[in-house]
């Protein structure tokens, strides 16, 4: 009986994706990955310690010391904290402990717009360290003491990480995707730690299946409750004046807006309408050139408001942001999403709180579950 191929790099043996050259079988499930891999033997400097510049509050320190007493023992950790909790700061007594030991350590993330706003983080915390950034068109350096990195880019560290940080495990493209989640897998020689705001049931099952427990922090490092989104009712002819009418008075309030929009489209066409009153707003999604260059003008206090797709629904931080989400009935908005979206305003401890308005023709399952479920974070953060 013939042996059932089974590729190698990503763990594929489904049929459909299994091409033959010359008699011999590859994959094309994974086939556009490829590239140099790294040297395992890698040594990491000595001396690195952690370096940081403001206390974590007693709920912070309490699921930072949880988590590294748990690697200690050989488990791996899901973090579920609110968006705003300071989740990257959570996993950084465990990165210490793991460098000061000479280890491989790793923080990965699907999207590389985060990727990029991550590095400089780090840097500051661990200011020894050589930290590089590894992604699409940015992968000639490929090893460094700390490696922030696409999930894209994991195919290269094969049995590489004996702490592998992976955070947004929810998040589009890596959610779902059987490639990269073998390619995470295969990178890990030793223990992981998964952040999420919105974990799935299946993500918290699997967890606990893989020697895993899961850690909850349902408060913001400020110690105030997340925005509370409103739902207002929008007929389709409405919407644009509703839109331009938030957008005045947060304009006039001097307070910088998202307006988030469902699809690329939407965006484009309600954006021509708001520039027709508005000249200091731009429009982004992973399609714009130059989302990057208009999102520091935005944080730079040169743009006042930004349509954009859910390209910047994580991962951003703007003092005193409002948010509006149009057609938020829209059937690409899940509730997850509402939630990571919502979690945008009031993050910073000088404005705690912030509008987040959900324009719709209809109160949506998901966003009456987006809307329950943080008045459930809410209340929980009381309780722990």
């Amino acid at each position: 009986m013939k042996e059932k191929f089974v590729c190698p790099r990503c763990g594929n043996q489904e049929e459909r994706y299994i091409g033959y050259h010359n008699g011999i079988p590859y994959c094309r499930r994974c086939l556009s990955f490829s590239g140099r891999n790294v040297d395992i033997t890698h040594s990491i400097q000595q001396g690195i310690t952690l370096q940081l510049s403001y206390p974590l509050s007693e709920k912070q320190e309490r699921v930072a010391k949880e988590t590294l007493s748990l690697l200690k023992r050989g488990k791996n950790v899901l973090i579920h904290a609110v968006t705003g909790a300071g989740k990257t700061e959570l996993v950084y007594d465990s990165m210490a402990y793991y460098l000061g030991l000479g280890l491989h350590v790793g923080f990965a993330t699907p999207r590389k717009d985060v990727v990029v706003d991550l590095k400089p983080r780090i840097e500051e915390a661990f200011p020894k360290a050589k930290v590089i950034s590894v992604f699409g068109e940015h992968s000639e350096i490929l090893q460094g003491d700390i490696i922030t990195l696409t999930t894209h880019q994991l195919y290269r560290y094969e049995n590489y990480f004996d702490l592998l940080v992976l955070d947004e495990i929810d998040a589009f493209p890596y959610k779902d995707n059987p490639v990269l989640k073998s390619f995470f897998r295969k990178s890990v020689r030793g223990n992981y730690i998964l952040l999420s705001a919105t974990p799935s049931k299946e993500d918290v099952q699997e967890i606990k299946k893989d020697n895993g427990m899961v850690l909850t922090l349902f408060e913001r490092y400020h110690k105030n409750p997340l925005p509370l989104p409103e739902y207002i009712h929008c007929y389709s002819f409405q919407y644009y004046f509703k839109v331009l009418s938030l957008l005045r008075k947060y304009e006039n309030e001097n307070k910088p807006v998202f307006i988030f929009t469902p699809t690329i489209e939407e965006g484009k066409k309600l954006f021509r309408f708001l520039s027709l009153f508005y000249s200091d707003g731009e429009f982004v999604s992973s399609q714009e050139e130059e989302r990057r260059s208009n999102i520091e003008r935005f944080k730079n206090g040169e743009l006042t408001y930004l349509v954009t797709t859910s390209i910047l629904e994580r991962g951003v931080t703007v003092k005193d942001l409002q948010v509006i989400v149009y057609k938020a009935d829209h059937i690409l908005f899940t509730q997850a999403a509402l939630v990571q979206i919502a979690g945008r305003a009031g993050r910073k401890i000088q404005a705690p709180k912030g509008d987040v308005i959900f324009l719709a023709s209809e109160r949506s399952t998901s966003i009456d579950g987006a809307i329950k479920e943080i008045q459930r974070y809410n209340k929980q953060r009381n309780l722990l």
